[in-house]
């Protein structure tokens, strides 16, 4: 037996945190509208701007790039997003929500605002709590990620 506690480790309580912050929210999609994390995570970066590259998506949902765009080919299928190529630059596919995605989106927007209110209330100091977070995430960024 080691000294080493798991339930101590801070990289696994995030980990576990992570998942059952997110499992609280998924249901409400999956059960709706049959998208996994990963397709929620497009259609919520797409719903901040009108059209976005899988490059861009990449970058900040933290996702690697097959993952978003299988996520992505999945919503177009569904037809939640439309997929373009950027005549410019090929090798770039811009998605864009379709008036179905964006419904989605409308309908989701005040259980994700009521699901982060009884987050927050859980909380002794939620801007506190996130100003920790993007400290965490600053300090991270940086470091190479290690694959399963």
């Amino acid at each position: 037996m080691t000294r080493f506690k798991l339930d101590h480790f801070l990289p696994y309580q995030i980990a576990v945190l992570s998942s059952r912050v997110s499992d609280g929210f998924a249901r409400h999609y999956r059960d709706t509208y049959g998208i996994s994390v990963s397709e929620w995570r497009v259609v919520a970066h797409l719903s901040q701007s009108d059209s976005v590259s899988v490059r861009e998506i990449h970058k900040r949902v933290d996702m690697d790039k097959p993952k978003v765009s299988r996520a992505a080919s999945r919503l177009e299928t569904a037809g939640y997003v439309t997929k373009t190529v950027n005549p410019a630059d090929r090798r770039l596919v811009e998605l864009k929500l379709t008036g179905k995605g964006r419904e989605m989106i409308e309908a989701l927007s005040p259980i994700a605002d009521a699901y982060q209110a009884k987050l927050e209330a859980l909380l002794s100091d939620p801007e506190e709590f996130r100003r920790q977070i993007a400290q965490l995430s600053n300090e991270l960024v940086s470091q190479p990620r290690v694959d399963d």
